[in-house]
């Protein structure tokens, strides 16, 4: 039982019961950063409201009775279609950090991004989650300004055993997240950015009247990255490459032109662009243009099994969750993170149940109306 201060007969039974539990354990600066999104933020609300326009058809008299929610992505087994995001920092959330987050993830079958921007280091958290060898462990990259360095990066990610590069392509520059900026967002003197201190010394720093992230973005990420820095990419290591940040038909066909081997379709949680389009309201476009040559995943504003279930009925070989495992973290530690993935499964086992799928192949755009535009 996740144990809540002041009231140690509740527990949460949904992840938006962990949302609100969570803003008892995090500082103001750091609540913000978790949980803001780019401008007036409207993206990120949307991400949410797109799952809620679209609505399900249940069929009826199935055969439910055994019913299976394993899968594989990039031929690597999982218990259900999740993955965890890669997200920034997580130490602020729970000392444990990312390696508590690694460890939930990989005991309970699913799988987990890693951030470049993380707080445990590549080592750490491949160590801690290796009594489980068959996990998902994928390295989440930002091409920097110094090649060196990023060659470094993925070379490590390799060394350590990763299974893929997750490269994101949606921010060349940093979205203005004004909470951030309002609050002058900056790591607490006592967390680092675990891979890139030990290698360069890079950290972000407190900034007078600006987020310290958006300034280091500003200074050591390259804007001027293009399609064809992917085939040096692919150079460095023997690593498949996912593409994550692509809300177009036509840029997910050139990234399986240039070699990419799955699709993270994604707005940065709302980070990024204000006013893009929700994730959910590009899945089908992507899933119709890549034509079945590489998997899709869909990332920004699961919150129920439900929600799992739409996203699959219009394409999404799995999806990939943040801020609710962060909410879990704050809240439990890996005992948190591991109960927010098991109320995923349960509600998506039941959601599959009533909806008259026995497993993951029987769910298809049948089981959807979608909104009228």
């Amino acid at each position: 039982m996740i144990v809540v201060p002041n009231d140690h007969r509740f527990q949460p039974i949904n992840l938006f019961e962990y949302e609100k539990l969570a803003k008892d354990h995090l500082s103001q600066m750091t609540l913000d950063y978790y949980s803001s999104g780019a401008w007036d933020e409207i993206t990120l609300r949307d991400n949410r409201a797109a799952f809620e326009r679209v609505k399900l058809r249940p069929r009826v008299l199935v055969d439910v009775s055994d019913r299976n929610l394993t899968t594989s992505i990039l031929g690597q087994p999982l218990q259900l279609p999740l993955l965890i995001a890669p997200m920034a920092f997580q130490c602020l959330a729970h000392p444990d950090g990312e390696i508590a987050t690694a460890l939930a993830a990989a005991s309970a079958g699913v799988g987990m991004v890693l951030s470049t921007m993380a707080t445990k280091s590549i080592e750490e958290v491949a160590s801690a989650s290796d009594k489980f060898p068959d996990s998902l462990r994928w390295f989440q990259l930002y091409i920097h300004k110094d090649r060196g360095l990023t060659r470094a990066l993925v070379e490590k990610a390799y060394k350590a055993g990763y299974k893929a590069l997750c490269l994101t392509v949606d921010a060349p520059v940093l979205g203005q997240r004004e909470r951030d900026r309002r609050n002058e967002f900056a790591l607490p003197s006592d967390l680092h950015l675990a891979n890139l201190a030990t290698i360069s010394g890079l950290d972000i720093s407190h900034e007078k009247g600006e987020s310290g992230l958006f300034t280091y973005f500003a200074q050591q990420l390259n804007p001027a990255v293009t399609w064809d820095d992917l085939e040096w990419l692919q150079s460095l290591s023997p690593l498949p490459l996912v593409i994550k940040g692509i809300l177009r038909g036509d840029d997910a066909v050139r990234a399986v032109e240039y070699g990419a081997k799955a699709i993270v379709v994604s707005n940065h949680g709302g980070r990024q662009l204000d006013g893009a389009i929700a994730s959910l309201e590009a899945l089908a476009e992507i899933v119709a243009a890549v034509d079945g040559k590489v998997e899709v995943l869909l990332d920004g504003g699961i919150r129920r099994g439900t929600d799992i279930l739409k996203a699959l009925a219009l394409g999404a070989k799995a999806v990939l969750i943040g801020r609710p495992i962060l909410w879990g973290l704050a809240v439990g530690g890996q005992l948190g993170v591991s109960h927010v993935i098991s109320l995923l499964q349960d509600e998506l086992n039941l959601g599959m149940a009533l909806s008259g799928c026995a497993k993951l192949q029987d769910i298809d755009p049948s089981l959807l109306t979608l909104p009228r535009l």
